[in-house]
């Protein structure tokens, strides 16, 4: 899922200060640029850490601000800004999308290979690489980046961000599991092979407790971990005598070559 970007005429098109008014023509230019994949919301170095490129944001955010709002040609009708409607998906572009209400907005990148199930909704400027499975009502939000071969279970969500434009989004890197009803929230960074088990819940906040290395971590899964949802007691006399207890997400074992994402996740839940 590497990728590095370079200088481009559209990223002086939407610099900070950039001397010349942004247009309708240069938004168009960027959602088909974020759409075949050479521009991206964020994009991973050669460090492994991944940095958000301000610039798309502010496109983005231009797209909205000289847009109208219009009716749009859509099964039970539609209002929305005039140039970020839903992009048409035909079978050149090499993906499922089975029918049955779900929209993928334009500048929102499917690679080839992409199953998307009803209904689910990818918004502006999200990336979602080759082979990957979305499931039924699954939101991939804004300048969300999905690798390759991740599966995204059944309501899965992976927060939106624009604003502030500095900001990372939520980043899922290739051939991770998802369980069904996980939320990542905040920038939160799932790395390469990881699994999460269903109903875990991330932010860049959240503490994750790895078992396995005896560790605390925020704001990153690890590589190939397996995260399921735990409990640590809630502090004080007063939780301790009705018993409560916080919600800990944590890490039970890692997996490794013999092992796929079921089968870790599997073994993990017993």
């Amino acid at each position: 899922m590497s990728s590095v970007q370079t200088t481009t005429p559209l990223e002086q098109v939407f610099a900070e200060g950039a001397d010349t008014p942004v247009t309708a023509e240069d938004v168009e230019q960027l959602l088909i640029a974020l759409e075949d994949g050479t521009a991206r919301a964020a994009t991973q170095g050669e460090d492994g850490a991944w940095e958000a490129h301000p610039w798309v944001k502010r496109g983005i955010l231009a797209a909205f601000r000289l847009s109208g709002t219009v009716e749009m040609d859509w099964p039970g009708g539609a209002v929305d800004k005039s140039l970020v409607p839903a992009r048409r998906i035909v079978a050149d572009d090499g993906v499922r999308l089975v029918p049955g209400g779900t929209s993928v907005r334009r500048g929102a990148h499917l690679a080839p290979g992409v199953v998307v199930m009803p209904p689910s909704y990818v918004n502006v400027g999200a990336h979602v690489g080759a082979g990957s499975m979305i499931d039924s009502h699954v939101l991939v939000g804004s300048c969300a980046q999905v690798g390759t071969g991740v599966h995204l279970s059944t309501a899965v969500q992976l927060g939106g961000v624009l604003e502030p434009v500095g900001a990372r989004p939520v980043v899922v890197e290739d051939d991770v599991f998802v369980g069904a009803q996980c939320g990542l929230y905040e920038g939160v960074v799932v790395r390469r092979g990881a699994v999460l088990a269903p109903g875990v819940v991330l932010t860049s906040g959240t503490t994750v407790y790895d078992l396995v290395q005896e560790r605390e971590l925020r704001g990153e899964i690890p590589e190939n971990a397996v995260v399921v949802p735990g409990s640590r007691p809630a502090r004080g006399a007063y939780a301790a005598g009705l018993g409560l207890s916080l919600y800990a997400p944590v890490i039970v074992k890692y997996r490794d070559a013999s092992t796929d994402a079921a089968t870790a996740l599997e073994e993990s839940l017993r």
